[in-house]
């Protein structure tokens, strides 16, 4: 079945529904690329991360705030790789495109929880260096333990109740089409399977997009140009190169994030946007941060690629 479906107005029969993602549309051998590539690729993220995740737990000294916030971005990561490469592996491997109404509802919860919570995360970090920055001799006292774990508290629990009451409202609505007009899954597709009234639903995603990403623009943005201030009149040369270096990295991560994500969210409410484009901006926030993700923070920052390194070292040498 195609465009429309005739399914009964029932809970039981709209959850029971098979979904038609879009098709990829690729030759054999392009195929067979893309399903070696997308094993390899989710297998180096997994190691990556685990590594990175296992390096912050077992060594007391990165025990610290931003060492904290970057565990939580890896699962973040974890958490998106996860929601997009095993589907999409499996599509590969057994030719077909359709998804259950439930495996496609988990898998749109668990990418936007992946992306709102990146997007929170990487704020928060923008705050954290802010502080060290800017005010260095109060960092401790500004950046306590119960500070730490509120503010981890406080992403988490923005983050569920956003997508969670975004998916609520989406999966309410009764459906009559079976076709994701997306790669994967996600709650722009899903809401567009319904044709009932969904202006609310739209209405408050958008109030959610401003919402999130409003106040992450302008934290970061406060933060980074009082980080500038103070590195432009400081005198300590070393310093101000080491925290452009880390600062930049951050920047430059948080951006590509952002429009990435900007740009995908507004291309699913605006019909003149080529699919081509929203599926490239699609694809590419669930690829390239999970795998640059551990490599800018991990190989970057020189506590955990000593740790790291160590660690490796003890492990090969049994």
């Amino acid at each position: 079945m195609e465009g429309e479906a005739s399914l009964n107005n029932t809970n039981f029969t709209r959850f029971m529904a098979i979904l038609t993602m879009e098709k990829l549309d690729l030759p054999p051998s392009i195929a067979f690329f893309i399903f070696i590539s997308g094993i390899i690729t989710y297998c180096l993220i997994l190691f990556f991360h685990s590594v990175l995740l296992v390096t912050i737990v077992v060594k007391r000294d990165l025990h610290k705030p931003m060492y904290i916030l970057l565990f939580n971005l890896s699962i973040c990561d974890l958490m998106g790789a996860t929601g997009f490469y095993p589907q999409l592996v499996c599509s590969i491997l057994f030719q077909t495109r359709e998804i259950s109404y439930p495996a496609c509802a988990l898998q749109g919860i668990i990418i936007h929880l992946y992306g709102t919570g990146s997007l929170l995360f990487l704020t928060v970090m923008s705050y954290d260096r802010y502080i060290a920055i800017c005010k260095p001799l109060r960092y401790h006292d500004l950046m306590t333990e119960d500070v730490l774990v509120k503010l981890v508290f406080i992403v988490w629990s923005v983050s569920i109740f956003m997508i969670g009451s975004v998916f609520t409202l989406t999966l309410s609505k009764e459906i009559c089409r079976i076709n994701i007009v997306d790669t994967y899954c996600n709650n722009p597709s899903l809401l567009k399977l319904s044709c009932e009234d969904t202006r609310l639903v739209n209405y408050y995603g958008l109030f959610g997009i401003a919402l999130v990403q409003g106040s992450s623009i302008l934290i970061v943005s406060l933060t980074y140009i009082k980080i500038l201030i103070t590195c432009l009149s400081t005198k300590q040369t070393q310093s101000v190169s080491k925290a452009m270096q880390t600062c930049g990295m951050h920047l430059a991560v948080f951006l590509s994030f952002e429009v990435n994500a900007f740009l995908l969210l507004i291309s699913h409410r605006l019909q003149s946007v080529s699919p081509h484009i929203r599926r490239a901006f699609g694809v590419s926030i669930l690829i390239l941060p999970p795998i640059l993700n551990p490599l800018i923070y991990g190989l970057k920052t020189k506590e955990i690629r000593i740790t790291i390194f160590k660690l490796l070292t003890k492990v090969f040498s049994v």
